[in-house]
Formats: structure tokens, C-alpha cells, sequence
């Protein structure tokens, strides 16, 4: 196998000029994995490909000189890999890439069996045209979507899935809490905690209702002990649903007065100025960046992402009483060591990371198998 300098493509969809890198985690995604290529020992030259009519501008959250920018038709030539990541290449651009055999990857990152699934049996509009590209060279699927979607990806695009390491760096949220008080890292506050609940509540696999319940069990037996609690992503449910209002009045946390349901937030300056617990839980997708963003900030999580289940405070599965004996045990003792917590959080996290020498020659091998072996017909 030859191992050189490769000349490596991710595509991205930009949908405004100055679009956040935290309305979703997908662009995320890309810096992280641009990144990571950029560290290889091998000197990769690694370009972001708008797939969009949008244009590249410097409003963009980046920077454009350590993560080059382009238009999809000004970068494709000569690449050697192009990863489809955030934005869907069209059939006449598929057909460009491999007649210049440009090996094409999908990564898949996101729970598209799940989203498919509720769009076709609630009527949620997913999208407005479906291209499936059947030409893929390789699918490569990270680790919390594998066991629940790689049956999906690999029936539709016709190419068998590997199974490929995630990546994460705390160059976004280092850039979003930057001017803020300690960084927007955690630090002790004197009196009752503050407990924020911020799932997106667009899927039934990272849904608020269990992490409230997991605050109403707390709250029943150490009142004075709770300040508040903040469900964001929580505000048309709030106003709309009678199944979610008839629950919530059911807790003696909202009957307190000491709750509140709100929209959307950015997680970091949330946890910097509403936070002192973060409570979560997922079903079906055992890894986010939420959990990584809070516990690289110092902020006592307690979630149930068994991918992780040695950062935080992890509780098994859907056990809710569980889930409040960990909240009690932060709200008895996190404080006394808050600082070896931290530190231990980022320990654990730097298996994850974007500049971690293992992960960066598990992605080169990734990339030599790829464009060693023939292109698929």
C-alpha cells in the first residue's frame, strides 16, 4: 500500500453566509474530521466543498485560511477522496469524480433510519426530492448510528458500511465561550442548583421527558436543594401539546413554580449562565456532542450513552431512579472535586479528539485502504 500526500474533499451545505456552526452538529463534523486529516504525518491537503449555491464568505464561523473554503466546482479536480459528509453531491458530479477516479465516501452521521421512519408515519417532510447514490466507494458509519442504521445506509446505496472511529475537538465550543468568565467552564456556586435539560426534542431518540422526570424524583426528596429547572427545545410543547402540558402539571416541580419550558438556546452560553447540573438521555444514539461539550466544560452530566458511560455520571438504560440517585450524589459531593472532575473529563475525552495520534492513523489506514482497492463499477 502507498502511502502519500492525498488531495481530500468534504463536502458541507452552507445555507446562509454567516450560518452558526451550532444550529446543528453537522459542519461541526467537518471541521473535526478536516482537522484530524490535517494532522496526519503525510501532509493531506484538505479543502470544504460547498454543495450549495451559497457563497463563501469570510462571515463564515471559521477560518478560511485553516480550513479552506470553496464552491464544490471550484475544488473537485484532482481529488483523490471526496467524503460526502454534509452536503449531497448530484449524479452528474458523481460521474465527473469517477471518471477523474475520485474515490467517494458517504459518512454517516446522522440517525437516518429514525428520521425516515417518523417522516413517513407522522407526515414529517424530510425532504422535497430523493437521490440515492448508488456509487459510493465506501460507507463509513460512526459508532453510535452503526447498530440502528447501518442496514439502511447499506441496502439503499448498495455498498457495504464500516464502522469508523468518532471525532470531536473543543475548538468550537473554546471559540463560543472565549471572553467569558472562566471560559464558561464550570465553577461551584453557593445555595441550590440549577438543573438544565437541553435535548432537541425533534425525535423520540433524544427527548426531554425522561431527564424531567429524572429532576421531579430529585426534587421530591431534596426540594431545598433545587433551585430550578430549565427544559429548553420545550416551548411549543409547552404551548401546544395537551398530552406534554397534562404530564408536566402532574410534577411537583412545575407546580413549585421552579420550572421552566423555553426554545432554542446556544449550549455554551446556557451552561455558562443557567447551569450547574445538565441532565440528559438518549435511546438509540449513545454519543453527542452535547455530552462531550458539557463534560470538556467541567459540568456534572448525568445521561445514559453507553458509549460513554465513563464520563459523567452515567445511570443504565431508562432507569430513572437511577438517573436521581446520581443527581443526588452531584448535588452531595460534586463540588468537593470539581477540578479533579474536570480534569478527568478531558482525559477521558482525548480518545475522541481531532489531534489524537491513534485515531489520526486509524483514519490514514481508513484512506489507504480506499484508494488502494479498485473503484466499485
Amino acid at each position: 500500500m502507498s502511502c502519500r500526500p492525498l488531495r481530500i474533499g468534504i463536502t458541507i451545505g452552507i445555507r446562509d453566509a454567516a450560518e452558526s456552526l451550532w444550529l446543528n452538529g453537522i459542519k461541526q463534523n467537518a471541521l473535526y474530521l478536516a482537522k484530524l486529516f490535517q494532522g496526519s504525518q503525510y501532509g493531506h491537503r484538505v479543502l470544504l466543498l460547498n454543495t450549495t449555491h451559497h457563497p463563501v464568505t469570510g462571515a463564515l464561523p471559521w477560518d478560511l485560511t485553516v480550513f479552506p473554503t470553496l464552491s464544490f466546482e471550484e475544488g473537485w479536480r484532482d481529488l483523490d477522496v471526496l467524503i460526502e459528509l454534509g452536503g449531497q453531491i448530484d449524479p452528474e458530479q458523481t460521474t465527473r469524480l469517477k471518471q477523474q477516479n475520485t474515490r467517494i465516501v458517504s459518512y454517516c452521521c446522522g440517525p437516518e433510519y429514525v428520521q425516515n421512519m417518523e417522516a413517513m408515519i407522522f407526515g414529517r417532510r424530510l425532504y422535497d426530492s430523493v437521490f440515492v447514490n448508488e456509487r459510493y466507494d465506501d460507507l463509513w458509519v460512526i459508532p453510535q448510528i452503526w447498530k440502528m442504521n447501518r442496514g439502511f445506509f447499506e441496502t439503499l446505496r448498495r455498498c457495504p458500511a464500516r464502522e469508523v472511529p468518532f471525532v470531536w475537538d473543543p475548538l468550537a465550543i473554546q471559540a463560543a465561550t472565549r471572553g467569558m468568565a472562566a471560559g464558561g467552564e464550570y465553577r461551584p456556586r453557593t445555595g441550590p442548583k440549577r438543573l438544565s435539560v437541553i435535548e432537541p426534542n425533534v425525535d423520540v431518540l433524544k427527548f426531554c421527558l425522561y431527564p424531567v422526570f429524572i429532576a421531579e424524583q430529585g426534587f421530591r426528596r431534596r426540594p431545598g436543594d433545587i433551585l430550578y429547572l430549565h427544559v429548553t427545545n420545550a416551548e411549543r410543547m409547552a404551548k401546544e401539546s395537551t398530552e406534554f402540558i397534562a404530564l408536566m402539571t402532574e410534577l411537583d416541580i412545575v407546580r413549585a413554580g421552579k420550572a421552566s419550558f423555553i426554545g432554542r438556546v446556544t449550549t455554551p452560553d446556557f451552561l455558562a449562565e443557567y447551569t450547574d447540573v445538565m441532565i440528559s438521555h438518549q435511546w438509540g444514539l449513545p454519543l453527542n456532542y452535547l455530552y462531550l461539550e458539557c463534560c470538556w466544560q467541567g459540568y456534572p452530566l448525568i445521561h445514559n450513552a453507553e458509549l460513554v458511560s465513563d464520563l459523567g455520571y452515567y445511570y443504565p438504560e431508562n432507569d430513572v431512579e437511577a438517573g436521581a440517585g446520581r443527581l443526588l450524589e452531584v448535588l452531595d459531593a460534586h463540588d468537593e472535586s470539581w477540578e479533579d472532575y474536570t480534569a478527568r473529563q478531558r482525559r477521558l475525552i482525548a480518545r475522541f479528539l481531532s489531534g489524537n495520534p491513534a485515531l489520526i492513523q486509524a483514519y490514514d489506514d481508513l484512506l489507504f485502504d480506499l484508494v488502494a482497492a479498485p473503484p466499485r463499477p
